[in-house]
């Protein structure tokens, strides 16, 4: 912790959940640039008041989405999207703030294409809960196993038994872990560079 110095966080930011969602949905599986440029158009043919809505996403036609590039169980998982957040299983932004984080995993992964890991990015980066452990995340499961200097990643169930340990700040922990599997990383690559130039 101490090489790796304080980490700065900006919690609890304003940001419409079914708008994050449906920006998750459409960037999930493709590169940076290609889904930026799918997101881009639907905004522009659907969008309203500069953001994704239920009602802006159930009205857009599936020809008019399949013409932005969404693939057709996209299409499905926005659709799935909007219709919950409609019936009220997608809480607002001001509910979700009254939740207990396990309550908004298990409504939010209710929706198509939406999973756990996604959530639990929503509750960390932009709701700020202070104990939310993404055990399925492969840079937190490197990060342990490096800290604890193991051969083998811990399997998810054994990072949450021990995960325990950190509560109630996993989030804390998990910022660590992340930054020192990236720090590991960028100290192998300077050894290969290094060993490269020898």
């Amino acid at each position: 912790m101490k090489r790796i110095g304080a980490i700065e966080t900006r919690w609890q930011q304003r940001f419409d959940p079914v708008d994050s969602l449906a920006r998750s949905i459409l960037y999930q599986q493709l590169s940076g640039k290609a889904a930026a440029t799918i997101h881009g158009r639907v905004m522009a043919r659907f969008g309203q008041r500069n953001k994704l809505t239920p009602s802006g996403l159930l009205s857009a036609p599936e020809a008019g989405l399949r013409e932005c590039g969404v693939s057709f169980n996209k299409i499905a998982a926005l659709k799935d999207l909007a219709a919950k957040a409609e019936q009220g299983v997608v809480p607002t932004l001001a509910a979700m703030r009254r939740l207990h984080h396990d309550e908004i995993v298990e409504r939010l992964t209710d929706v198509r294409g939406i999973g756990r890991w996604t959530v639990e990015m929503m509750l960390i980066f932009w709701l700020g809960r202070p104990d939310i452990l993404p055990v399925d995340d492969l840079g937190i499961r490197k990060g342990v196993q490096i800290v604890l200097g193991h051969d083998e990643m811990l399997k998810p169930k054994e990072l949450l038994a021990y995960g325990e340990l950190w509560a109630p700040f996993r989030t804390a922990a998990s910022l660590y872990l992340w930054r020192i599997a990236d720090f590991d990383k960028d100290q192998v690559g300077a050894a290969k560079v290094k060993r490269s130039q020898d």
